[in-house]
């Protein structure tokens, strides 16, 4: 299953700058990055390691021009928002419980 977390910014840098600030350079989230980066799709196999994302992007929403979209099922995608990230965290521990 193909499951993946797309990232997109109107601002220049905006991305990188969101990434770089939280993930290791040696991190994989990072290896297809630039400053001119507007859209970046980054691909888990497994659903689970999503939620770290998400978490790190609902905290840190306010301070980045970012909005995150996610799928763990073919042809739909879920908006991440303040109001849904805590349920989609939820939903993917129970989920994929692996």
């Amino acid at each position: 299953m193909r499951t993946f977390v797309k990232l997109y910014s109107n601002t220049n840098g905006e991305i990188s700058k969101f990434l770089n600030k939280f993930y290791l350079p040696t991190d994989n989230v990072l290896k297809n990055i630039n400053d001119d980066t507007l859209e970046l799709q980054i691909d888990y196999e497994n659903p689970v390691e999503m939620g770290d994302l998400i978490g790190t992007f609902i905290e840190n929403k306010d301070d980045f021009s970012i909005n995150m979209w996610l799928s763990i099922d073919a042809d739909v995608l879920i908006n991440v928002s303040s109001n849904n990230a805590d349920e989609i965290i939820r939903y993917l521990y129970e989920r994929f419980p692996y």
